[in-house]
């Protein structure tokens, strides 16, 4: 608001200041103990901001004017609201008689609501009871419905039918006879299982005949089953036959023993044991002895790759000659034994029957395919009726040390490296076997097995080996070119360890080929210096060499590092041969290409080469050269085992010829002036070309 003052105001202002003096001045006597006027100046200058006294002034009224026109208002109002009242006061009155008569009606109703309040009080304090009552009742019935429970449990625990008393001291044992074991088993366990249970004067009563119950169901159950058990014994029996539909029937008995008869379990236990260890070391000890007259032997300590063939010792007087006797070293049928290994066991008597015999490897394959099923099916009875894995070594170890003392007296005796790796190899083919059935109850066996025939497979080569490195070159040679059955039997010996190590790629094995093979190489080039002449020499080379490669490629498509060291040896010896045959035919027509026709004619330095020069060359190359090829032919086909190599060989040759025969045409060609005069006496390309195609007809 705007604090300024107007005109008018200050002259109000200034009226009432005035009409207050006088006032003062007539009323001095008798106002100066009733009113104050101490801060009225402050009051009327608050008023000066007040919007009705502004409005009020600013109609110029005085202010006692203003108060005795407020003051007759107040009085009219008075008199109206007055007036007002007395005429409706019968209505008023019967207004309060009204409200009078509901303050009497409540006040009843009050008095009947706290009747009800009460009553309502005194019926949930009932009601609260009752509850209480009623959980009380309700907790005292769960409590004796769980004693129930309890003691009809405890009292069918701990009592002794006279039925279950009457089947296990009468009755035979049977599947009846077992569930009634078992009810036996679980009041024995419940017996033992709380040991408050065990204070009780119920159990105090009935545990006496508990364990006479017991005892008599132990010694019963005890004789039942060792029964069973001498059954093994009888000659003949089929132990898995008896162990699956006899003694499985009544494994529980087993575990009755051992939950409430330890020491009887472990009488069973050490029956079971030594039946089984000597009927099953009975049975293969047998069976190893029938083995033993199947077996073929193929071959003695003196049966080695470097050994000559005439010699002879007490071991092999009488026996076929070493050089026939291919099976020593070569592989042949005996690699079927592998295809074959999961095949029945030999019958021995059916063999003898027939006069068969067998490589030791096919006894070995069928006296583990033996032990491989019997330690399955043993091993599986073992854990499934006795429920522990350790008891089966218990039971074989009688067979374990009947094959071991089997395997100790033929080892050392064998000499026959292509078995031994083949038994090395089935015994790798019988951990998978096991391995995939999930039994590792003859890993450690297997293990021991192999560890025994690798030292004696490389005792073995060992001797191979050596037997080429101190070989007597004299001894063995032969006055023939065709292919020595040193080197024959060394081609078998290696193809067949090639084939029998294509699928499992060892090294040790490669390592050891190796060896063998730089022995015959040095051993080969000594009887091959034996020839006197170098032709012989080469023909004796490359019949063995190719002779060695047909016999590698059969063991495997690849051929590996060993064939192609023989094929680059073939190669070259191939290419001398070829060079020592020309020679021998034409002689002079090659030593002049090689000579003269080389030279370079546009020196100035080199002698030109002269009709007289090559007219003796060309009449008689023309004269001789058909019979020289028939020739040549005819000494290839002696000369070579390998009729295919010695085509090759041949046309090899003859096409060599072609060239050195053209380079004698290109020669004559550069002769001035005389060369025409020769032309009527060279062969034709064509006529040569004709004759080598005839030839090679006959591959």
């Amino acid at each position: 608001m705007d604090t300024a003052k107007s005109p008018s105001s200050i002259n109000v202002l200034g009226d009432l200041t005035l009409d207050f003096d006088d006032n003062n001045d007539d009323d001095d006597a008798t106002s100066d103990n009733d009113v104050s006027l101490y801060g009225l100046e402050l009051e009327l200058e608050e008023c000066i901001n007040d919007h009705v006294v502004a409005n009020i002034l600013s109609q110029g009224i005085t202010l006692r004017d203003y108060t005795k026109g407020v003051e007759n208002d107040l009085r009219q109002l008075e008199f109206d609201s007055i007036q007002g009242y007395i005429k409706e006061s019968d209505n008023l009155v019967s207004l309060h008689d009204q409200i009078r008569d509901c303050d009497n009606i409540l006040s009843q109703m009050e008095s009947l609501l706290t009747g009800f309040q009460t009553e309502i009080g005194s019926i949930s304090s009932d009601i609260k009871l009752l509850q209480e009552k009623s959980m009380d009742m309700g907790l005292r019935l769960k409590n004796r419905k769980v004693a129930e429970s309890k003691l009809a449990k405890f009292v069918e625990d701990i009592i002794i039918p006279p039925k279950m008393v009457d089947i296990i001291v009468e009755k035979e044992v049977n599947d009846d006879y077992l569930r009634t074991l078992e009810i036996l088993s679980k009041k024995l366990k419940f017996f033992e299982a709380d040991p408050m249970v065990k204070t009780s004067k119920a159990i105090k009563d009935v545990s006496p005949e508990l364990e006479k119950l017991r005892q008599k169901a132990v010694s019963k159950v005890f004789e039942f089953i060792v029964q069973k058990l001498f059954a093994l014994r009888k000659p003949k029996t089929n132990i898995q036959i008896l162990q699956q539909s006899v003694l499985l029937k009544y494994k529980y008995i087993i575990s009755f023993l051992t939950e409430h008869g330890n020491e009887v379990y472990k009488e069973v236990r050490a029956a079971y044991i030594d039946t089984m260890n000597k009927v099953l070391s009975a049975h293969f000890r047998a069976y190893i002895q029938a083995l033993e007259k199947l077996q073929l032997d193929i071959a003695t300590s003196s049966d080695l790759i470097g050994v000559e063939t005439r010699s002879a010792s007490l071991f092999s007087l009488g026996r076929e000659p070493l050089k026939n006797r291919s099976a020593v070293f070569a592989l042949g049928e005996r690699i079927n034994i592998i295809k074959e290994i999961d095949q029945p066991a030999i019958i021995p008597h059916i063999a003898e029957a027939r006069s068969i015999k067998y490589p030791y490897e096919l006894l070995f394959r069928s006296l583990h395919k033996l032990l491989l099923d019997s330690a399955t099916s043993e091993y599986l009875f073992c854990d499934e009726f006795f429920g522990e894995e350790g008891i089966f070594y218990e039971i074989f170890a009688g067979p374990f040390a009947v094959i071991d003392e089997h395997f100790n007296a033929i080892l050392p005796n064998c000499y026959d490296a292509i078995g031994l790796m083949l038994m090395i190899r089935i015994t790798h083919q019988h951990q998978l076997i096991m391995s995939r059935r999930r039994i590792p109850c003859l890993d450690s066996y297997l293990d021991k097995v192999n560890i025994s025939l690798w030292p004696r497979f490389k005792m073995v080569f060992d001797m191979h080996l050596n037997s080429l490195r101190s070989a007597s070159v004299r001894t063995l040679w032969e006055d023939d070119v065709h292919p020595h059955y040193v080197m024959r039997r060394y081609a078998e010996f290696t193809a067949s360890l090639i084939h029998l190590n294509i699928e499992y790629g060892d090294g040790q094995l490669d390592l050891m080929l190796e060896r063998l093979r730089v022995a015959v190489d040095e051993l080969i080039l000594k009887l091959a210096g034996i020839f006197p002449k170098q032709k012989q020499r080469t023909m004796f080379l490359i019949n063995n060499y190719d002779m060695t490669i047909a016999v590698l490629k059969e063991a495997g498509p690849e051929g590996g590092k060993i064939q192609l060291h023989f094929e680059e040896l073939l190669k070259s010896n191939t290419g001398l041969f070829v060079e020592e045959l020309l020679l021998e035919h034409f002689g002079d027509l090659i030593k002049f290409v090689k000579t003269r026709a080389s030279e370079d004619t546009s020196s100035s330095s080199q002698r030109p080469i002269t009709v007289a020069e090559v007219e003796p060359l060309v009449k008689d190359f023309g004269s001789t050269w058909k019979a020289a090829i028939e020739l040549m032919h005819k000494d290839v086909i002696t000369s070579f085992s390998n009729f295919l190599c010695g085509m090759e060989i041949l046309r090899a040759a003859l096409t060599q010829l072609l060239l050195y025969y053209t380079r004698l045409t290109d020669s004559i060609k550069k002769i001035s002036g005389g060369g025409a005069a020769l032309n009527k006496d060279l062969i034709s390309i064509s006529s040569i070309m004709y004759e080598i195609r005839k030839y090679s007809r006959t591959f």
